[in-house]
């Protein structure tokens, strides 16, 4: 008799407090450890990411975000300059990679798995350097992923996938960069957020790359607004940039 009774409770609670329920509280964690930011909260988000994936695999959302959290762990720790930093992105932005698969599996008319599958990429180069990358075979993909944001939702995460494309021409090695079309990508995101940090930083390193006298003098205006930045690891950026120019 106790044994149905305690299968009956069981039962209750699970139609009561079903595994999405579950899983969106765990989801709703992580958004407020993400929006707090910083390399603890978001390792934290990892983890509650991963609870919500094992409690509901094939949610699109729990996907999308895991691979977000891995992705802004490798990030910050890689800025943060914690120890071992590369090796974090390596492993983490990998796992990142295999989340945002899955969601693009789930959901390919929505840019967030395509969207987190390219800066996980980013993130994973950053480890491993962007030549071991390329043999990987991760460049069209990565392209095709910033570009499919692009012409969903171009505006996704605060214009993501504009100010990505505009680095990822800017970053690839000879012969495969393109000067111009970074440069046109970053000019766009301008319109949108000039006050960013990294855009600054972005933009003005494609500048000097390219080399002109007013490329080096946008690049110089871009650097001194970057130098104001809160972030040490813009201002050291900018830094190295002007002794450039």
């Amino acid at each position: 008799m106790k044994r149905f009774f305690l299968l009956g409770v069981l039962l209750s609670v699970f139609l009561i407090f079903p595994a999405g329920a579950v899983a969106a509280d765990y989801l709703a964690e992580a958004d407020a450890l993400f929006e707090a930011g910083g390399v603890d909260n978001y390792k934290k988000a990892i983890d509650l990411c991963l609870k919500a994936v094992e409690e509901n695999p094939d949610s699109y959302e729990a996907n999308w975000k895991c691979a977000r959290a891995y992705r802004w762990y490798s990030e910050e720790s890689k800025r943060q300059q914690v120890e071992d930093w590369e090796d974090i992105c390596k492993v983490y932005a990998k796992k990142g990679m295999g989340y945002a698969d899955k969601a693009i599996e789930l959901d390919p008319n929505s840019p967030e798995g395509y969207f987190w599958y390219g800066t996980n990429v980013g993130n994973y180069s950053d480890g491993v350097s962007i030549l071991t990358a390329l043999k990987e075979g991760l460049k069209n993909k990565t392209q095709e992923s910033f570009e499919t944001v692009y012409e969903i939702d171009k505006m996704y995460d605060n214009a993501g996938a504009v100010l990505a494309l505009g680095r990822f021409w800017s970053v690839l090695p000879w012969p495969l960069k393109d000067k111009d079309k970074a440069i046109s990508y970053f000019e766009e995101f301008e319109q949108y957020y000039p006050e960013r940090d990294d855009f600054q930083v972005y933009f003005a390193e494609a500048l000097i790359d390219k080399g002109g006298k007013s490329d080096k003098a946008k690049a110089k205006v871009l650097c001194e607004q970057a130098l104001k930045s809160d972030k040490k690891w813009f201002r050291d950026w900018a830094t190295r940039l002007m002794k450039d120019l």
